[in-house]
């Protein structure tokens, strides 16, 4: 006679038939479950986070107002409406 019993018999079995059961339905955008948390730890924390984009004018020194801000460049881009634009 087993030691176990029925009843830890049963939660033996669930423990161990449970995660298999849930690692073989589990499905997020057509992908099992190991593919989709070892997509998860590549992005997380095996790859490099996000690097900002940043550029520095070489040629800046040797202008003479000096490097150009982005805000700048784009009030100079508008346009101021003229008479004949505002009467429509």
């Amino acid at each position: 006679r087993g030691t176990l019993g029925n009843t830890g018999a049963m939660f033996l079995l669930m423990g161990v038939a449970l995660p298999a059961f849930l690692l073989a339905m589990y499905e997020k955008d057509g992908l099992p479950l190991e593919k989709v948390v070892r997509n998860v730890i590549r992005a997380r924390f095996l790859r490099p986070g996000v690097r900002p984009y940043r550029t520095e004018n070489i040629y800046a020194p040797f202008t003479q107002r000096g490097p150009v801000r982005k805000e700048d460049a784009i009030a100079k881009g508008k346009k101021k409406p003229t008479a004949r634009a505002r009467r429509g």
